[in-house]
């Protein structure tokens, strides 16, 4: 994981974004590549069609919001004392910055195919908010996994990984993409949730498959108690053990399913208070 994106904007969760970017960097001597995350102009207002004055009102407001991105990037970069990459060598610990990145949140799902992975802010808890748009355009148009960063900046990254094995085609794709940090890993519990899961492999010929690529986990099956749905189950469990990473497949059941009725997805995408790995 040797090149990494990160959409920047003035947000009071970008700081836990970009220190968990940097623990990634700094396990795989990557490098971070910020651009100014910032809606397209028919995100931000009903245009006047009539009226000059809006257009200059947007703007004036999109390039306050590029300034804004591009301060709290280079001033985090600055503070972790990081080189800036010359983009034109194998990568190494450093940092680019994309000014000109066009605006609109579907750019991080086009441009980040590009990269290794892609680091994001938890969303809001708003099922259609600017932040739940950018991260289902990173899962669905990008093909790369992407790392959900927690609220609050985490301490270690992928040390104890949690695995939240529902046997699913999206949670297989989401192993792929972990195996670089499954192999750095302390610690592997995989998890499966009864009554949570799809036809397909258990957690012990996972385990088994991981074994046999030189990669130890240990294998787990629990039955939620009460009313507590698969998704407490799960973040439950990785406060218990410790976890510092869930691995979790996004979206086993479709977007609109989950919008109406819940989900294990959505569930984990509201309540993580640790960095989550996903893919679709």
């Amino acid at each position: 994981m040797k090149t990494i994106l990160v959409p920047t904007e003035q947000s009071p969760t970008m700081v836990s974004a970009l220190d968990t970017a940097l623990l990634l960097a700094r396990k795989f001597d990557g490098c971070i590549e910020g651009f100014p995350l910032r809606p397209a102009v028919a995100d931000l207002v009903a245009m006047d069609p009539d009226s000059g004055l809006t257009m200059v009102a947007v703007k004036e407001n999109d390039a306050e919001m590029v300034r804004q991105a591009e301060m709290l990037f280079r001033s985090f970069v600055d503070n972790a004392r990081l080189p800036e990459s010359s983009g034109k060598g194998p990568a190494s610990l450093s940092w680019l910055w994309l000014g000109d990145a066009p605006s609109g949140h579907d750019f991080v799902g086009s441009y980040g195919r590009v990269f290794d992975i892609i680091v994001l802010a938890r969303p809001g808890d708003e099922w259609q908010s600017p932040s739940m748009i950018t991260l289902e355009s990173a899962l669905f148009e990008s093909g790369r996994p992407v790392l959900i960063a927690p609220p609050t900046s985490p301490r270690s990254l992928a040390t104890n990984i949690l695995v939240a094995w529902n046997q699913s085609t999206e949670q297989a794709r989401t192993m792929a993409d972990a195996m670089p940090l499954l192999r750095t890993a302390e610690r592997i519990t995989i998890l499966t949730v009864e009554g949570a899961t799809v036809a397909g492999p258990s957690g012990e010929q996972m385990a088994r498959s991981l074994m046999m690529n030189g990669i130890k986990a240990e294998t787990m099956t629990l039955k939620p108690t009460g009313k507590r749905s698969a998704g407490e189950t799960i973040l439950a469990k990785a406060d218990e053990l410790g976890c510092d990473l869930i691995v979790k497949g996004a979206y086993t059941q479709s977007r609109l399913r989950q919008m109406i009725f819940g989900g294990t997805t959505r569930h984990i995408l509201a309540n993580a208070k640790l960095p989550v790995l996903m893919a679709h």
